[in-house]
Formats: structure tokens, sequence, C-alpha cells
């Protein structure tokens, strides 16, 4: 039997052209150009999960003498903005597996969803941001799970049903 070539099309081959470009400008930016001071580079990515949104910038800055480095969430210390330990730690968890908490200076958006999404969402583009920052980081948190956007969302609610699988009690008589 001949065997079929697999052709690609022209525009998917243009699109992957430019999203080539646009990731390799987008790795580093710089505060100002005027500026050309190491201290003030960054590295920023965007994290997602489930309603939640997350945009992460990751300055580089001299290591703190104490243990734990600057992060910031909407203006606020993320111990004040996530008050479990729990949700501070999922934050914290790519620092600590990359063995570099106190070597950055972490501002963050989040906006959407609950709390629980809203930690989830930091992890993810902090993980993001990290592997921009050193791509040797990736297979470490790659292995953890960071890197991957957990897709799992709430169910949409069917017509004649409660919640989305929800159903009324059934009644014979």
């Amino acid at each position: 039997m001949p065997e079929k070539k697999k052709v690609k099309p022209k525009a998917k081959i243009a699109i992957k052209k430019v999203l080539a470009k646009t990731i390799k400008k987008s790795v580093v930016k710089k505060v100002s150009d005027s500026e050309k001071d190491e201290s003030k580079r960054y590295f920023e990515a965007i994290g997602r999960r489930k309603r939640a949104t997350a945009r992460v910038r990751l300055f580089t800055c001299k290591p703190f003498e104490d243990e734990k480095g600057k992060i910031t969430i909407n203006g606020k210390p993320y111990t004040e903005y996530f008050p479990t330990i729990e949700l501070q730690y999922t934050i914290i968890n790519p620092l600590k597996k990359m063995k570099s908490l106190n070597r950055f200076e972490v501002t963050v958006k989040v906006e959407g969803g609950g709390i629980k999404g809203q930690a989830e969402a930091v992890r993810h583009s902090l993980s993001r941001a990290l592997v921009k920052f050193n791509p040797d980081f990736s297979k470490k948190l790659k292995r953890s799970g960071y890197l991957r956007r957990d897709p799992r969302r709430k169910e949409r609610k069917k017509p004649g049903l409660k919640k989305a699988r929800k159903a009324s009690q059934w009644k014979k008589r």
C-alpha cells in the first residue's frame, strides 16, 4: 500500500513561526530601557486554575539574609492574602523545590475564582516564571506537576436536573 504523506497547511506553519518569535521576545523584559540595571530585570508568566488567573513577575536580586524572600500578592504580603498555612505552602512550593526561596522578589496580580484556585494559579505561574529564568528547573518542576495546568473545572448544569448530575428523587406512586 502506498504511504500517505502528511502535509502541514501553510497557515499552521505561519502561526508557529509567529508564536516562536513572540515567545523569544517575551522571555526577558526590562522595566525601562533607559536603566540598564540588572536588578530591574524580571521574568513574567501567567498561570491559571479553574476561573483564577495569576500574573507573576519574578525579580532577581541578591539573596536575603533571612530564609524568606519578598512575595507580594495584589499589594499585600502573601501571608496576609492567603491566611492558611496550606495555601501559603502551595505558593512557596516551587521556590522551595528549586532551593531559591530567598533569591527572588515576587509580585503577583491574581483575579477570579476562589482562594484555593487563586493559590494554585499563583503556583502555576511562579513555576513557569522560574523555567523562564532557568530552563534547567523544568525537569524538577515538571516531575512535581507544577508546570501542568490543572484542566478540571466545574461541570455545567444540565436541563431537567437540579445540578450537573443531581436529579430529583424518583417516585413510583
